[in-house]
Order: structure tokens, then C-alpha cells, then sequence
């Protein structure tokens, strides 16, 4: 990437991790400070204090990234970072269960992802989309890395009023970020853009959504046990940070190599297949795995496929998606956010019902589904002429 890429990227990296920070960082405390909440005591209410960031953003992904199509990234980003603040100080005035729902439903409102990944598109050519993707998809890893190490320090020290004060400030940075910083992407309006039927019915788009569902539904399913096995292996949850953090940023150093390759030869479509392959065999070393090391291992498999995903999968959509970047990413995150919540739900009532083995068959099951449907996908979309152009340039 160029320097102007670099930047761009870096920064709406930052910002994108930023909202995934404010999503994870409440999950190793929340049910904890929740018991001393009215209604905590009621496990359906705190998951649905949690989940109800996740519900609110699928119902706007659509919408806000149809209007950055529109009319432009940066307004629509900063509109959605200003809710952002906003529901992060709601919940901050309150330690109440019914205002911090509704503050994370305001936090979810500012769904922006779709509008900042057709962002980073804009920002920069179809030969190095990829390795800015993978920055960006980097940054969800990294937060929720980050979230595991840092988050019960800093509940003890400030408490979880003082964590939202934390994002709101955060939120405001990144709104003077992506003010000053980023420059100003015009409407998409070299071609007539996509009805919103077609973006969704266009078949290879429909493997790109179906792939994100089934990779974030496992993603949460996994990680209701997961912990659990670190603790029956012997490491305490204080602890689980140690394995984490190592294993994520790792999984950046093997992944990295295979982005290279895939965008130099254009073999893009070989490395989403083997990192589909990486998840099924994660999935299947989990039920084997009864030793930390085990455990571990499975984790750096698993990371190193789903960073690899994280990278592919929004740069596909938006090169199967040219004149409708905006929408076909809204589809693509709203459909993200339907499988967290589908995952958590089936992998607990799977848990109650099969034991905690029975989470990863499912996982595993779904994968091959998703392999026998992405083997079908045909070559991937050749690159502009514009793109081919600026590359020669440069």
C-alpha cells in the first residue's frame, strides 16, 4: 500500500475496532456486575442487555450502508460514531439494567461497519484491498484480544460507569479522526446502483453472506466453551489472557504469507477455501483437546482461518459488488450480526442439551456445508481497469 492507503486504513481500522472494543469489552464482567443490577438475577435479561447491541445494528446495516452509497462515507461514519457516544453516555448516567439496554441499543443504532468497510474500497486499489481488509478484520481480533487483558483491570479501578465514559471519549477521537484525517469519498455515482434485491439474490454474494454467518455463529458458539475447557485443563480464568493474546497476534504472522500469495498469483479463491479447511480442523482438534497446549493450538489453527476470512470475505463483496459497495455490505454485516446472535443461541440450548462437545460437531458440520457451497464459486472479479492503471503507476 502507499502511504495514503496506509493512513486511511490504519484510521478506519482504528475506528472499526473501536465499536467491536465497545461490544467485547463488556463480556468478561458484564454478567458479574449485572448480579448487583435490579433484574440482574435473571440471566435472560443480562444476555439481552448484551445482545440487544448486536438486534439493533442488523436492523441498521442495511440502511446506513444503502446512504453511504448515497451520499458519502464520512457523514454517514460520524452520524454513527455520534450514537455511539451518545449510548455509551446513557449508559454511563445510570447503573441501571433498562438504561445501560437501552444506551448499548443506541450504541448499536450507529452501525457503521458496512459504511467504513466500502470506506477502505474507496480508499484504495483492488491489489492491495485485500491486505487493508485483513488490517481492518485484524482490528476485531486485536479488540477482542485486548478486551480479555485489560478489561477486569480496568472494571476494578473505574468500574463499568467508567469503562462507557472511556468509549464515549473514544468515540469523540475518532470522530476528529475521521473528520480531519480521512478524506472525503463522493457518492457512488459512476454507475446506477443495485436494487437491494439484486444485491441480495446475486449468487455469489448470497456464499459470501451465507460464509459470515456460519463463521461468526461457530466464532460464538466456540467461545461459550472454550473457556470452559481452559479451566477443566488446569488454567484459571485470570489466566485465559495469557493463551489469547499470543495465539492471536501469531495467527497474524501465519496468516499474512497466505494474503500475499492469494493476492499476487489472484489464487484468492485456494486460500478462503484452506481457510475454511483451518476452521473444520480446529473444530475437530477441540474435541480432542483435553491439555492447554492442545487447546492452544486448535485456538492458533482457528485464528489463522478466521483472520484469513475476516480479510477475504468484505474485500469480495465489495469487488462482486462495485456500483453498490455500501448496500451489499450492509447485507453482508446485517447478516454478520445474525449469526453472533444465532450461534450464542443454539451453541447454549446445544450445551444444555448435548454437552459441550456437541457445539464443536455443529461447528464442524457447518463448515463442510459452507465448503461444498464455496467450492462452487467461480474465479474472482478481475481487477478494474482503473485499479490495473493506478498499479502501473505506481
Amino acid at each position: 500500500m502507499n502511504p495514503s492507503e496506509l493512513r486511511s486504513t490504519l484510521a478506519l481500522a482504528g475506528i472499526f475496532g473501536l465499536r467491536m472494543l465497545g461490544l467485547f469489552l463488556l463480556l468478561p464482567v458484564f454478567s458479574i456486575h449485572a448480579r448487583g443490577l435490579p433484574g440482574g438475577e435473571h440471566a435472560l435479561w443480562v444476555g439481552l442487555t448484551l445482545g440487544i447491541f448486536n438486534i439493533v445494528q442488523a436492523c441498521f446495516y442495511i440502511p446506513l450502508g444503502r446512504l453511504s452509497d448515497r451520499i458519502g462515507r464520512k457523514p454517514v461514519v460520524l452520524w454513527g460514531l455520534s450514537l455511539f457516544v451518545a449510548g455509551a453516555l446513557i449508559c454511563a448516567a445510570k447503573d441501571d439494567l433498562l438504561w445501560i439496554a437501552i444506551g448499548r441499543g443506541v450504541m448499536g443504532a450507529g452501525a457503521v461497519s458496512a459504511a467504513i468497510s466500502a470506506w477502505v474500497a474507496d480508499l484504495t486499489r483492488e491489489q492491495v484491498r485485500t491486505r487493508a481488509m485483513a488490517l481492518v478484520g485484524g482490528s476485531i481480533a486485536l479488540s477482542f484480544a485486548l478486551s480479555l487483558v485489560i478489561a477486569a483491570p480496568i472494571y476494578q479501578v473505574i468500574g463499568l460507569n467508567g469503562i462507557f465514559i472511556v468509549l464515549a471519549i473514544l468515540g469523540v477521537l475518532a470522530m476528529f479522526v475521521t473528520y480531519y484525517v480521512l478524506p472525503t469519498s463522493k457518492p457512488e455515482v459512476k454507475v446506477q446502483q443495485a436494487s437491494l434485491k439484486e444485491v441480495f439474490l446475486r449468487p455469489d454474494l448470497l456464499r459470501l453472506n451465507l460464509g459470515v454467518f456460519v463463521l461468526h455463529a461457530t466464532q460464538v458458539a466456540m467461545f461459550l466453551v472454550v473457556p470452559r475447557l481452559l479451566v477443566q485443563a488446569g488454567l484459571p480464568l485470570s489466566s485465559h489472557w495469557e493463551i489469547y493474546l499470543p495465539v492471536v497476534l501469531l495467527s497474524f504472522v501465519f496468516m499474512a504469507p497466505a494474503i500475499i500469495y492469494g493476492e499476487k498469483k489472484q489464487r484468492l479463491r485456494l486460500v478462503l477455501l484452506i481457510a475454511i479447511i483451518l476452521l473444520f480442523i480446529a473444530e475437530v482438534v477441540f474435541t480432542q483437546a483435553t491439555s492447554v497446549m492442545m487447546i492452544a493450538l486448535a485456538l492458533l489453527i482457528y485464528f489463522v482461518g478466521f483472520n484469513l476470512l475476516e480479510a477475504l470475505q468484505p474485500s469480495l463483496v465489495s469487488r462482486f459488488a462495485k456500483e453498490s459497495k455500501g448496500t451489499a455490505l450492509g447485507v453482508y454485516n446485517t447478516t454478520q450480526s445474525i449469526g453472533l446472535f444465532s450461534g450464542a443461541v443454539i451453541g447454549g440450548y446445544l450445551m444444555d442439551s448435548h454437552g459441550d462437545l456437541s457445539v464443536f460437531a455443529m461447528g464442524a458440520a457447518l463448515l463442510v456445508c459452507w465448503l461444498i457451497i464455496a467450492w462452487s464459486m467461480g474465479e474472482m472479479p478481475a481487477r478494474s481497469a482503473e485499479s490495473k492503471a493506478v498499479a502501473s503507476e505506481t
